[in-house]
This record gives structure tokens, C-alpha cells and sequence, in this order.
């Protein structure tokens, strides 16, 4: 699994003018599946976000998480994370995983991710063309992958 992780003030999705998903503030997440992720995967990941300390503390500095500050992520699919754009003009994306795959697998993460005690996980909708907006707070942008 890869993610993009930003912090935001607030974050929301929408479909065709409908918002599907929105926080007040946490984490957005942009979730990429490989073929090969799992329950693991999936473990490992929410963990770590749900714990990863990056909002302040009271003295400013990166010491608290999303649980300890119980706030909450939007988690968006985003295949294109596992694009290979190494040949030609046009990406290529055989690395990420079938949507058949990628679709449970997304979901599962999600109901990972609550189980570590983050509320609420907010969805955009798989597979669709999704509007994401954000008021990122920092900038705080991270890349993770999953062992």
C-alpha cells in the first residue's frame, strides 16, 4: 500500500456535486493498492496513521496523533499513486492492483483504521471522479508504504 497523507484543517470529496465525505481536520489520505496487500497491509498502515504524531502539541512541536487528538481522516482510493511513468508520455499503472482487489482492500483499511480508535474515517466513493478539496495545515505532506 502507498499513502499521501496530508494534514488539513479540513478536507471534504464529492461526486457529481455531492459531498460524500468530510472532516473538520486529521488526515486526508490518498490510498494506492498493490496486488499483493492484505489484512497486513492494511494492519500495519492504520496503525501507523492512527499513532503517527504530527499535530502539535502545546508547545508547538509534533508530539500528539490522530487519536490523541481525536480527529478524523478522509480516505480517498487513488490508483494513480502506483503509476510508472518511467517509459513514454502516458502512464502506466500495471502495478496497482485490479479494482476487484483494490476495492475490499480499501474498505478493509478503512474499518481498520476505525478499529484504532479513529473517528470518524470518512470515504470518497471507489472509482469515481471524485472533487477533493482541502485547507492543508502546515503544509504537512508525507509518503508512506507499507513494509
Amino acid at each position: 500500500m502507498r499513502a499521501v497523507i496530508q494534514r488539513v484543517r479540513e478536507a471534504s470529496v464529492s461526486v457529481h456535486g455531492e459531498t460524500t465525505g468530510h472532516i473538520d481536520g486529521g488526515l486526508l489520505i490518498l490510498l494506492g493498492v498493490a496486488p499483493d496487500d492484505g489484512l497486513e497491509a492494511c494492519d500495519w498502515l492504520a496503525r501507523k496513521l492512527a499513532t503517527l504524531r504530527i499535530f502539535a502539541d502545546a508547545d508547538g512541536r509534533m508530539n500528539r496523533s490522530l487519536v490523541d487528538c481525536g480527529l478524523g481522516a478522509l480516505v480517498v482510493s487513488q490508483f494513480t499513486l502506483f503509476a510508472d511513468c518511467k517509459k513514454g508520455r502516458r502512464p502506466s499503472f500495471t502495478k496497482a492492483a485490479p479494482a476487484d482487489h483494490a476495492q475490499p482492500t480499501y474498505e478493509l483499511f478503512c474499518t481498520r483504521l476505525e478499529a484504532c480508535g479513529v473517528t470518524p474515517v470518512e470515504r470518497g466513493v471507489f472509482g469515481a471522479h471524485m472533487d477533493v478539496r482541502l485547507h492543508n495545515d502546515g503544509p504537512v505532506t508525507l509518503i508512506i508504504e507499507t513494509p
